[in-house]
């Protein structure tokens, strides 16, 4: 067939997935084939098609013809060829979808998080590289949206970075509004990445409606608002949230017409909790898809990606048709990739899972590209892809965060008490913090104060590690329960900055020098000993070994900070060094804590950690609306959670 000319304007697009769509030649040939004319260079033959724009099983063949599907028949009608899969007693499935995710976390680079999610169906994902974007900006942004892996991944193009304002945060890399506007309007974004809901200022503005104008969706983080602050949110074109999980905050969310992209995380999981309230929402299920968000590599090698969603979905009841909409065709509509992928229809890129069992969930086989890519939970594809050198050596620490003085906290007066209160945060479900304040002694001969390790009150730091800077911000945190040394990683959500929970000053400083010598990633220190590591070499926040080996060293770390440090009568905090890199996000409620200092997150300002005894006596409303507050408390009305009772006695 002669070449078809057609002028380059008609090809020259920035709806999303462009880059990606047919073209003119493979067109014509689909015509063809689907015509009986030309030969297919596959069929999958004699299986269950889930046809689920219809909610049917149909006894079809997928005939494909390079990377499209070229037409679904029934059974045999077309005469064999030499390249055909038998699913006979088998379904076929659209590859599934990942609505967000942010791929440093699982510590992976995108070839090796192919290798680990591909051969358990996920296929595409849309991805905010919001944590490489704050190291190494917008050529980071770019490394994690390309692998020469079967994986498809779609900028959410990071909505602000750094993520808090000059006021109380340094960050590292700091992208223009202008750039970002850019990058959300090319064909390879699907959508504005989210954004901090506290903060609605001009930039966040002109970012949403640049996204609007060029026909992206706005990824959402609502942070469990309700009434003003939710609505105003929305009104800023907030296209979707993965944060609500009770079933009143999922149905107010529907009706607002958010996408629901039900989260299950390393942190916690959202599945059971909003699935609970299936006959609540109506149709709301057809306006939900799935999504991992934070998920580590031994917890997706443990339970799986999107093929997990699918399975606890069918066994808290969702018909199985309806999770793999969920999965795949609900995604790709509302993102508007419908066109390319999240269906087996003609002219589809030809992604897809051939699967014993709807309920397992498990493919046996995954074609990608109209190529097999993957059999029996195994990638038959490599990860050849490079990292770039400018990825690498991106902890720069100054010397004084070696040495334990630094990290000294003191009374705010020259007074001879013995004690002094600070503002302090519970870590629970997940990322989210509960502000309390409690009463820490003195040391008794340098009169810093030191944590309450019976109470499990540590001391918690965020250190600059991108300009080698002396800024860090200090305060005290509850819920890891160590009982000895200190665990640190260069992951604080979203700067990346270094983060270190410990039981005293010196060991804090002993882990800042370990993280050092690493160059970026996970350590567990004790008594001047690194007991475990994880090394992240690729901007601090991704291995460079392979998925099978990270998830092992990973898995070991846990198991030393469970057994060496966490006392032996205490339950240990999972994935404590997820929960670790959340302590300072400033974009979820109670307290955020960044390289600045302690933040308020609800006016993003800044507060101080030591506490004035008048401040503690005084009605809360009194200090909290001051332009630097003195003291929060958490946002129950009550204030009767255990902490409050706990640690108010105790001072």
């Amino acid at each position: 067939m002669g070449s078809i000319n057609v002028p380059q304007a008609t090809l020259q697009s920035n709806a999303t997935g462009a880059h990606l769509t047919i073209t003119v030649e493979e067109l014509m040939n689909l015509r063809l084939v689907a015509l009986g004319k030309r030969s297919p260079s596959l069929i999958v033959r004699r299986g269950l098609v889930l046809t689920l724009h219809t909610g049917e099983l149909l006894p079809r063949d997928v005939v494909i013809s390079g990377r499209h599907i070229a037409a679904i028949t029934p059974w045999d009608h077309f005469p064999t060829i030499d390249n055909e899969i038998d699913a006979t007693n088998r379904f076929v499935s659209p590859g599934f979808i990942d609505t967000h995710i942010h791929i440093e976390y699982t510590k992976l680079v995108p070839g090796e998080l192919a290798r680990l999610s591909v051969p358990r169906g996920t296929t595409t994902l849309l991805a905010d590289a919001n944590c490489i974007a704050n190291v190494l900006g917008p050529k980071g942004m770019d490394y994690m949206a390309t692998t020469s892996t079967p994986l498809r991944i779609f900028q959410q193009v990071s909505h602000k970075v750094p993520s808090g304002s000059p006021g109380i945060e340094l960050g590292g890399i700091t992208i223009p509004t202008e750039t970002l506007c850019e990058r959300v309007s090319t064909s390879y974004a699907a959508t504005l990445g989210e954004s901090n809901p506290f903060s609605l200022d001009l930039a966040s503005a002109q970012k949403q409606a640049a996204a609007l104008h060029a026909g992206k969706r706005i990824t959402g983080h609502t942070a469990l608002l309700k009434n003003e602050p939710l609505w105003a949110y929305a009104a800023g074109g907030i296209s979707d949230d993965h944060n609500a999980h009770q079933p009143e905050d999922v149905l107010e969310r529907l009706r607002l017409g958010l996408m629901l992209t039900v989260m299950s995380g390393s942190m916690n999981s959202n599945i059971e909790p909003v699935l609970k309230g299936v006959e609540l929402y109506k149709h709301g299920l057809n306006h939900m898809s799935f999504c991992a968000d934070d998920k580590f590599v031994e917890d997706l090698d443990r339970e799986g990606h999107i093929d997990h969603h699918v399975r606890e979905a069918i066994e808290l009841g969702v018909e199985p048709v309806q999770a793999y909409r969920i999965a795949t065709l609900n995604a790709a509509m509302y993102y508007r990739i419908d066109h390319l992928v999240g269906s087996v229809t003609p002219a589809k890129l030809a992604d897809l899972l051939i699967l014993g069992s709807l309920e397992d969930a498990r493919p046996e086989i995954i074609v990608v590209n109209g190529q097999v890519v993957a059999r029996d939970g195994t990638a038959l594809f490599k990860n050849e892809d490079p990292i770039p050198s400018f990825a690498l050596n991106t902890v720069h620490l100054d010397p004084t965060f070696f040495a334990a003085e630094t990290y000294h906290t003191y009374r705010r007066s020259s007074s001879g008490a013995s004690s002094a209160y600070v503002q302090a945060v519970e870590m629970y479900d997940g990322y989210f913090k509960r502000a309390f304040h409690t009463k820490l002694s003195l040391d008794p001969d340098e009169k810093f104060l030191v944590p309450n390790i019976e109470l499990d009150v540590l001391k918690v730091v965020v250190i600059d590690r991108h300009h080698k800077t002396r800024n860090h911000g200090t305060s005290f945190v509850r819920g890891f329960k160590l009982r000895k040394g200190a665990i640190a990683c260069t992951t604080n959500c979203e700067n990346q900055n270094l983060v270190i929970a410990g039981t005293s000053d010196s060991d804090i400083a002993f882990a800042a020098k370990a993280i050092h010598a690493l160059g970026g990633g996970y350590v567990a220190v004790a008594d001047g000993e690194v007991l475990g590591a994880v090394e992240l070499a690729v901007a601090g926040c991704m291995s460079k070994k392979p998925w099978e080996e990270v998830a092992e060293e990973s898995r070991k770390l846990d198991r030393i900070v469970h057994h060496e440090l966490v006392g032996a009568d205490d339950t240990p905090m999972q994935v404590p060094f997820m929960i670790l890199s959340f302590v300072g996000l400033v974009g979820v409620p109670d307290l955020g804590l960044t390289e600045m200092g302690l933040v308020i997150t609800s006016e993003q300002k800044l507060m101080d950690v030591v506490l004035d005894e008048e401040d503690v006596a005084s009605e809360i409303e009194t200090v909290q609306g001051e332009a630097r507050a003195t003291r929060i408390c958490c946002r129950c009305p009550s204030h009767k959670h255990d902490i409050h009772r706990l640690l108010d006695a105790a001072g």
